[in-house]
């Protein structure tokens, strides 16, 4: 016979799962707030060369117009804490079509123009890209 078949579930097992339930939740939690602080920003490079960089939080419908070789050939459009691509002389505009992007690691890329568009945050982070 198993010596644990009659034993059941007391008031302290419960109280200890509760408990370790409620860590769980709360470390996620601050983990998420932490990676989603202030701070972000949207860096376009172009040609693998940065191009520039914006901040996220006061950007209230921003228009950037990316120029590559003395034309402009994307418009980045930045609003309400996201960036979307609105505007590309490439010929399959996938670009366009991407969603806008908010969260850090998002990216959009136009390959024809060789425009790199990724959400970053701040420059001090103490998350590393294993860690994402």
């Amino acid at each position: 016979m198993a010596p644990y078949k009659n034993q059941r579930i007391s008031a302290r097992d419960l109280l200890f799962i509760g408990l370790l339930l409620a860590a769980g939740i709360i470390g996620m939690t601050a983990v998420r707030i932490g990676r989603n602080r202030g701070g972000a920003a949207v860096q376009v490079t172009v040609d693998g060369e940065l191009y520039g960089r914006y901040p996220l939080e006061q950007s209230g419908g921003r228009e950037i117009p990316i120029t590559v070789d003395g034309r402009v050939s994307n418009t980045l459009q930045l609003e309400e804490g996201s960036a979307k691509m609105i505007l590309a002389d490439c010929p399959d505009k996938l670009c366009v079509h991407q969603k806008a992007v908010s969260k850090q690691g998002e990216t959009i890329v136009c390959l024809p123009n060789k425009i790199v568009v990724e959400i970053r945050g701040s420059e001090k982070t103490e998350f590393d890209s294993i860690s994402k």
